[in-house]
């Protein structure tokens, strides 16, 4: 998708002819697929390198540095956190923004606007967060583990960035129809996480607070919406209503999800271009280039040296990687099998039930939502390492497999009603076929 201006100014858009400056270029390096999550494993995989190098204290130190007030004026606050939590609940509240500005576009124009055209993937999705659960949850009694059990949603989330930058990469010559399958399973399995944040993983409800966040969300809503919206009045709001959220006691980037839901996603006030698709296009330089990849950077430093690889025997770590790599692989392609076979739905032109072995594999890539529910899911510092190096390792193993097995899929010859419909597929749009697809 590619998307103008912000909704305060002029296209940046350089004349016809001449050359993007460096800013618009560095933009559109940022808002690709494969720079996504080339910028999450780097992340990853520096904080990794650090936390287990001599200089490991350091990272830790850096980690737990406290920056903010805990209070402003009278009004007591805890916003004194250290910099691993302003990442999980400031930074990546803005890429939970992202998040709700896609919903949002999708629900009202977009893939999920036909529940009729969605239900498959919709459905998969659900399977795809369920099958997971329950493997978590059974590896976890049989080991004698049950105080784990909290940790149960780890393994159901799917990281956007990470997986269709793999499916760039790897998944050239493929039907689009595959990228958007993924996409849809991949915003649903967002929202279902996002449900299951604000419910099962909230503590000490503030009421009054929260209800003064919905004000501020709501006024945000009305800002929004004005002719002519101003960042310098948005952005404020945006914030105001973030404080609060966090004071409710419900995680903070619920706030970014909210905020996400409010933008119009049908066009306005004689616009050209959409809100949801100007604000995305605005914002997810900055949520792939920046937010996400010093999320990752503050999540995935676990320290394996000086006795801390005694989290790889945990029964924690195994329910994780088989949740997401086998849990994911099961639960998408036996409900899209079983929904094709037993209901009136199909699958979208071009797209076969084979081509589900990669998307079900990309879908256990957790990554980003899953280390965020790891760090809720446990109060000892024991199993939360745990989680995250499985999740880390579980991500690592379901791309490299959903790598060979979507080079596998490309290089195999097609039918012409792959989708099993009794129709032709006539499919000529193919992942990598125009040079700009992968940017937005």
């Amino acid at each position: 998708m590619t998307h103008p201006a912000t909704p305060s100014g002029p296209s940046a858009t350089p004349p016809t002819g001449a050359p993007p400056s460096l800013r618009a270029r560095v933009r559109r390096w940022a808002s690709r697929e494969t720079t996504g999550g080339a910028l999450l494993i780097g992340a990853a995989l520096l904080a990794l390198l650090w936390a287990n190098s001599p200089w490991r204290d350091a990272y830790t130190a850096l980690s737990e540095t406290v920056v903010g007030p805990a209070a402003i004026g009278p009004l007591s606050l805890h916003l004194d956190l250290s910099l691993g939590s302003w990442a999980a609940d400031g930074l990546l509240a803005l890429f939970f923004f992202v998040v709700g500005v896609e919903l949002k576009q999708e629900f009202v124009a977009g893939s999920l606007r036909s529940p009729r055209e969605a239900g498959v993937p919709m459905l998969a999705a659900v399977g795809g967060m369920a099958v997971p659960a329950l493997i978590f949850a059974a590896v976890l009694l049989l080991a004698g583990d049950p105080s784990a059990l909290h940790g149960w949603a780890i393994p159901t989330a799917t990281d956007i960035a990470f997986a269709l930058g793999v499916l760039a990469v790897f998944g050239r010559g493929l039907p689009t129809a595959i990228r958007t399958f993924l996409l849809t399973l991949a915003v649903v399995d967002d929202l279902l996480a996002i449900v299951i944040i604000a419910i099962f993983y909230t503590q000490d409800l503030r009421i009054g607070m929260l209800g003064l966040a919905l004000v501020a969300v709501a006024l945000f809503a009305v800002l929004v919406r004005a002719r002519r919206p101003r960042w310098w009045l948005l952005v404020p709001v945006a914030v105001v209503a973030w404080v609060l959220v966090h004071e409710s006691g419900v995680h903070a980037t619920i706030a970014g999800v909210l905020l996400g839901f409010t933008v119009p996603a049908l066009l306005v006030h004689g616009e050209t271009e959409s809100r949801t698709h100007r604000l995305e296009h605005a914002l997810r330089p900055i949520s792939q280039g920046i937010a996400l990849p010093v999320f990752a950077f503050f999540a995935a430093g676990v320290t394996f040296v000086g006795g801390g690889g005694d989290v790889l025997g945990q029964p924690v770590v195994l329910a994780i990687v088989l949740g997401l790599v086998a849990g994911k692989l099961v639960g998408v392609l036996g409900v899209t099998a079983l929904v094709t076979r037993l209901t009136p739905l199909r699958l979208a032109p071009g797209i076969g039930v084979r081509d589900l072995l990669p998307v079900g594999l990309l879908g256990g890539i957790g990554f980003t939502v899953s280390l965020l529910i790891a760090e809720l899911s446990f109060p000892d510092s024991t199993h939360t390492d745990g989680a995250k190096i499985a999740v880390l390792a579980a991500s690592t193993i379901a791309a490299a497999l959903a790598a060979v097995a979507l080079r596998w899929d490309a290089r195999r010859a097609r039918s012409n009603d792959m989708n099993l419909d009794e129709l032709p597929d006539d499919v000529t749009d193919l992942i990598g076929d125009e040079k700009d697809r992968l940017e937005h």
